[in-house]
């Protein structure tokens, strides 16, 4: 009776480990061009939810924040400017970064 309980819980398990992964996966199915915004959606976006990651084009993203509060505790935030739809050089908010490995480039 032992062996048929083991081999249930096992297969349970399992399904929760690939739900967790699952669900982990997620977020970055979801990332968001920022270029299917205007410029003032985009900062707007940021503001609203404090910290969104957005790609800038197909193969590059990043993850910025409203300020220094959406960042580990050894971070600071720097300026950027992405494209979006009507803008190629819109503020929208931070990025984090730790600052003595940037060496000290703003």
């Amino acid at each position: 009776m032992k062996t048929c309980t083991t081999r249930r819980v096992r297969p349970a398990l399992g399904l929760v480990i690939v739900a967790g992964l699952a669900a982990l996966a997620e977020p970055a199915a979801a990332q968001t061009q920022s270029r299917s915004f205007t410029c003032t959606q985009a900062a707007a976006l940021i503001q609203s939810k404090g910290a969104v990651v957005l790609a800038t084009s197909p193969t590059l993203y990043d993850r910025y924040v409203r300020d220094r509060t959406f960042c580990v505790y050894d971070q600071d935030t720097r300026p950027e400017w992405v494209p979006t739809r009507d803008n190629p050089q819109c503020f929208i908010g931070y990025s984090c970064y730790v600052p003595y490995r940037d060496g000290g480039r703003r």
